[in-house]
């Protein structure tokens, strides 16, 4: 009997957790890991505040890191953290580095597979980068993501933070990064695409 009692608390523990609670992966670069600022200021923090208890939110993201690198992690944090939701933070530092758009794409398609395959529902971040890499290559990197969320039919956060960079303040001295003054906004953007995914 009292085998069966444990059995039935731990069932209920797990439908209650399944029931009351979401759990959202975080898959980034510097842009979400916090690069010089205090990672609790970081909008990924910001937006723990707003979804509250009923969420968790696992940052996955490690400065510098691309594609390829997220798409090596993501299979392990997976079975690890078994997230209900994945936004593909990842990209940029691709395109800085002037890598082929077409292998980038691939590897957000397979995390993106990846996801689906372990039932979590994958978010892209779209991205974009400065305008000296020429015109052609900057607006082909853009149109990625959007012809990727077709193609797969998953939500796309579009990239809206253009303003940060013309606002004093709001990147850091290297003229990349956004500074801590500049995290709420970046949650915000966020915040409104998950609000139509996601009840908050």
């Amino acid at each position: 009997m009292r085998q069966i009692i444990k059995r039935l608390c731990c069932l209920f523990l797990v439908l209650g957790a399944n029931a009351y609670g979401s759990t959202l992966l975080v898959l980034g670069d510097s842009l979400s890991a916090g690069y010089g600022i205090d990672p609790k200021n970081g909008w990924v923090n910001l937006l723990q505040n707003d979804l509250g208890p009923a969420y968790t939110i696992i940052n996955g993201s490690i400065s510098g890191d691309t594609t390829g690198g997220g798409l090596a992690r993501l299979p392990l944090l997976l079975e690890k953290f078994q997230p209900d939701y994945v936004i593909l933070e990842l990209g940029g530092n691709d395109g800085l580095r002037g890598q082929p758009l077409r292998l980038m794409k691939e590897n957000l398609a397979k995390m993106i597979a990846l996801c689906t395959g372990a039932k979590a529902t994958p978010i892209l971040f779209g991205m974009r980068i400065p305008p000296n890499y020429g015109r052609r290559y900057t607006e082909a990197f853009a149109e990625v993501y959007t012809q990727l969320a077709e193609e797969t039919n998953v939500n796309l956060i579009p990239f809206q933070l253009d303003q940060l960079a013309i606002t004093e303040d709001m990147i850091q001295q290297d003229g990349l990064h956004p500074t801590e003054k500049a995290q709420p906004a970046i949650k915000d953007v966020v915040a409104k695409s998950l609000r139509s995914l996601i009840e908050f």
